[in-house]
């Protein structure tokens, strides 16, 4: 019984579930995790990293040995899997969670089906990567991020605790809120940012026709404020299903939104206009610099280098010289609103300012970063 209680089955090894799996490895090493994926790849790939112990033949397999359930999938699997269980007949005692970005109706769902003796508590631990797969994952993705728990309508306070015990080793922030609120948070500061992220890549395209240059001028900024258009077309489908009536409302407000800087415009109301952008710029100035948020981070560096033979083989060698990794390096053609012609982006916010000392010590270049 004692070796049931010490077992985790963690259905979904990807950098979510796989970077979950190892901080409770850091902070609970004596736990056994069993891992199940659609994916042989995966699976193969978290039994060599170590993110799992072993391999479970089925999820209901794996959850028969288990004490707690960490689900890693996407929301429309994670009602499956609660079936699964509902119908599973496991007679102990679960703790069960996901980290869908959606919780409303998977929370109604869990309290609906599950027996009473299964404690479900609504999981959304806000941070991600660019990368995906277990390959990826790290036992710190988490740290300094929102880790948001809604738990159910039957949920204990006591399950709760025993989830944040679990997850300590993260070293999230967790708050607590109902999945109604999270819903509504999430529209407005995550999903509804990707919708209006796409329909602008939507426009763009739409206008290259008439205006061939639409795509090359893109490269700047338009390209740094739509990247999260290039998120998995999957995943954002769910979710805009899965949060139907909250997106409703945004959508409702947007057009709103539209209508009063239109009418601003058309009118030629300077004194408006400028009141409308100062008041978005003192707001924006005003958001939390040093938190992880719902949308993933991003840390680039620019670097105002001349545009010469051997420019990038030389700042690329004064980082790998500091152990400095980074994720992308190109030059800037389009720079309105941008300082620097190079721009390096990195994994963490450390590496961006370990890379900005040594480049301006050691090459006396320029750098700048956007707040």
């Amino acid at each position: 019984m004692n070796e049931m209680k010490d077992t985790i089955l963690l259905a979904g090894i990807g950098l979510i579930g796989g970077s979950i799996a190892l901080a409770i490895k850091k902070q609970h090493p004596h736990k056994r995790i069993i891992g199940v994926d659609i994916s042989e790849e995966q699976l193969t790939a978290a039994l060599k990293l170590r993110i799992i112990d072993e391999r479970a033949d089925s999820f209901t397999e794996g959850a028969q040995k288990a004490s707690a359930v960490i689900i890693a999938t996407p929301v429309t699997q994670t009602l499956h899997m609660l079936d699964k269980l509902a119908a599973s007949g496991i007679s102990h005692d679960l703790l069960i969670t996901d980290v869908g970005s959606t919780k409303q109706k998977v929370v109604s769902y869990a309290d609906q089906v599950l027996p009473p003796h299964y404690q479900f508590v609504g999981g959304h631990p806000m941070a991600g990567s660019h990368k995906s797969g277990a390959a990826a994952a790290k036992e710190f993705l988490f740290e300094n991020a929102f880790y948001i728990l809604t738990p159910g309508q039957s949920t204990s306070k006591e399950s709760v605790g025993q989830l944040k015990d679990l997850l300590k080793a993260t070293n999230a922030h967790f708050v607590e809120m109902t999945p109604e609120e999270h819903d509504g948070v999430t529209s407005v500061i995550s999903h509804f940012p990707h919708i209006v992220a796409a329909s602008l890549v939507h426009q763009a395209h739409h206008c290259e026709e008439d205006y061939p240059l639409v795509k090359r001028f893109a490269a700047g900024g338009f390209r740094d404020i739509t990247r999260i258009a290039s998120s998995s077309p999957a995943m954002w489908r769910d979710i805009l299903l899965h949060n139907k009536e909250k997106l409703l409302e945004r959508f409702k407000e947007w057009k709103r939104e539209i209508d009063t800087i239109e009418s601003y415009v058309e009118n030629e109301d300077a004194d408006k206009l400028f009141g409308y952008f100062k008041k978005a710029k003192d707001y924006r100035d005003g958001l939390p610099l040093r938190q992880k948020g719902a949308i993933p981070s991003f840390y680039d560096l620019y670097v105002d280098v001349p545009d010469h033979p051997g420019v990038i083989s030389e700042i690329t060698a004064i980082l790998a010289d500091e152990h400095i990794s980074i994720t992308n390096i190109r030059i800037i053609e389009t720079r309105e609103d941008i300082n620097g012609i190079l721009r390096i982006s990195f994994q963490t916010d450390d590496d961006r300012k370990r890379a900005e000392n040594c480049i301006q010590n050691r090459a006396n270049y320029e750098t700048f970063y956007a707040d």
